[in-house]
């Protein structure tokens, strides 16, 4: 029951993309814009020693896009209060849960997209993997659970935010940071050493840092870091299970009490 009422809303939220494209445009043209700012306008000024700029690049602008994808669900949710849909959903015989499950479904198949199209620009601009097929699929899939993961606190906001406008505003200025105050587009060790201890434990750096390595990206000799960036591939799915836990159960109680107003 849960699982076909989901997928009928994520078909829903596909169509709804293939028939409005501008929604996914700025999605989809915002990586390829950093990309080429940071490859070709500061990565001259960047210098991370026993590796390209652009290969140290990359893995992070794909971190920083699939996390800003992940508030399409918020968004959509936030769109969809204000016109009085979710309340329509409620009128339906369908599980309580689908509408949230299949939100967050259909925005993982658009960060597919976007991967892709990142993928495509990071080749053109001379980014290569360079570990095996199994390695770099196992660092796609921790980027598109944990942008996964994120749609859930992004599914909460957007419900208890209401308005789309205020939902961005309130992500722009809380994501932004959290991005670059992270082993995102600049070695943290010539970070200040306050900053430096709070990018170490980010999240979003061991994110980075497990992109890195599983890409083959990571410079030879690159300092090692606290714990979580030593090991970043648990630390990352730590994350995710806890985001998930947290941030499920939350979303759908507020869910249910912000439709029922």
């Amino acid at each position: 029951m849960v699982l076909a009422d989901s997928s009928v809303i994520a078909k829903r939220n596909i169509i709804k993309i293939k028939r409005i494209p501008d929604l996914l445009v700025g999605t989809l043209i915002s990586p390829i814009m950093f990309i080429l700012l940071f490859a070709y306008v500061f990565g001259g000024s960047i210098a991370v020693p026993g590796v390209d700029y652009k290969e140290f690049l990359v893995p992070g602008i794909f971190a920083q896009t699939v996390i800003f994808g992940a508030t399409i669900t918020g968004s959509g949710l936030a769109d969809d209060m204000q016109k009085g849909i979710i309340d329509r959903f409620r009128s339906l015989p369908m599980a309580q849960s689908a509408v949230l499950v299949g939100r967050t479904a259909s925005d993982v198949i658009t960060n597919v997209l976007v991967v892709i199209i990142m993928v495509s620009t990071g080749l053109v601009v001379g980014w290569r993997i360079r570990t095996s097929f199994l390695d770099a699929a196992v660092g796609f899939v921790l980027l598109l659970l944990f942008a996964y993961a994120v749609s859930w606190i992004m599914a909460l906001l957007g419900l208890i935010v209401r308005t789309p406008e205020a939902f961005n505003n309130l992500t722009f200025i809380t994501i932004f940071p959290i991005t670059f105050v992270a082993d995102t587009f600049a070695p943290t060790q010539n970070f200040p050493a306050v900053l430096r201890t709070i990018a170490e434990w980010n999240p979003v750096s061991s994110l980075v840092r497990a992109a890195r390595e599983q890409f083959g990206n990571l410079p030879p000799g690159y300092p090692a870091g606290s714990w979580p960036l030593q090991h970043a591939v648990p630390y990352t799915l730590l994350w995710i299970a806890v985001i998930l836990l947290v941030f499920v159960p939350l979303a759908t109680r507020q869910y249910k009490r912000a439709a029922a107003r």
